[in-house]
């Protein structure tokens, strides 16, 4: 039912999309959108978010086909513009284009097809994210090189435009926490009071950005003698370790988490 998607969906695709937006920004610092195409919107979560990160957004759409997620979309957001329609069958552009939770509706083979569609609809900047799982990532991993292929900049997760450098069984995703409301742990009977929404990412743009060296694909290991990191980079997937004597680097290393970018 809805009710129970507002309880138990909602805040925690909330978290992953504004996880997702908050890296997007400390790459494309100057990016200030106006105008949103929210995909797949459901009740609007992606727009939520974009205009918490963005209070330049003015201009909302959102694409929805199921018409009872478009009519809480609208009770929600009155101002916004609501299109109950397919989005390969949508030709509206914006500023800003989120797909989230998108492609997982569709067969892993139409996922390229599918973001250079998006790509189309997008002035300036898209982002996609999809669950955490190898069948997100692969999507995610099909989408990127397709928008490569396209001319399109990476903003995110990647720090660099070559082939993916994941391998076998392993496949890049990151995690964001937050809090079970009372109602979410009724309706989830869960017992911890927080959950781990686990999330994979792309983010590209029209202009390029400078980017990080490397970014964090796991959780790092800290112990007395170094911070140990698994780090994406123009060089691959790399293990890179900082040692306690090298005070300062250590201590900063320390401050690091899974999904955070580093320089070095």
């Amino acid at each position: 039912s809805l009710s129970a998607y507002l309880t138990t969906r909602m805040p925690a695709t909330f978290a992953a999309i504004s996880a997702v937006l908050e890296q997007v920004q400390l790459v494309a610092q100057s990016f200030a959108p106006e105008s949103i195409l929210d995909i797949g919107a459901g009740p609007g979560t992606a727009s939520f978010a974009a205009r918490e990160a963005w209070p330049s957004i003015t201009n909302v759409t959102m694409v929805e086909a199921d018409q009872r997620f478009a009519k809480l979309a609208a009770s929600l957001s009155p101002q916004a513009k609501i299109l109950q329609s397919a989005f390969l069958q949508i030709n509206e552009r914006a500023d800003l284009v989120i797909a989230a939770y998108v492609l997982a509706e569709l067969p892993e083979a139409q996922a390229a097809a599918s973001a250079l569609h998006l790509w189309g609809l997008a002035q300036n900047m898209l982002v996609i994210v999809e669950p955490g799982t190898p069948k997100g990532f692969a999507r995610i991993r099909a989408a990127r090189e397709a928008l490569i292929n396209a001319g399109a900049y990476l903003i995110g997760p990647c720090t660099h435009a070559n082939t993916c450098p994941m391998q076998g069984e392993d496949w890049c995703h990151f995690k964001t926490r937050l809090p079970r409301s009372r109602a979410h742990m009724q309706a989830k009977s869960a017992t911890v009071p927080f959950e781990d929404e686990s999330f994979s990412w792309a983010a590209v743009s029209r202009q390029p950005f400078k980017l990080p060296k490397a970014r964090i694909l796991a959780p790092p290991q800290i112990n007395k003698v170094a911070a140990i990191f698994k780090l994406c980079s123009e060089s691959g997937v790399v293990n890179s370790a900082i040692a306690s004597r090298d005070k300062a680097a250590y201590k900063l290393a320390r401050k690091k988490a899974w999904g955070d970018t580093v320089d070095v």
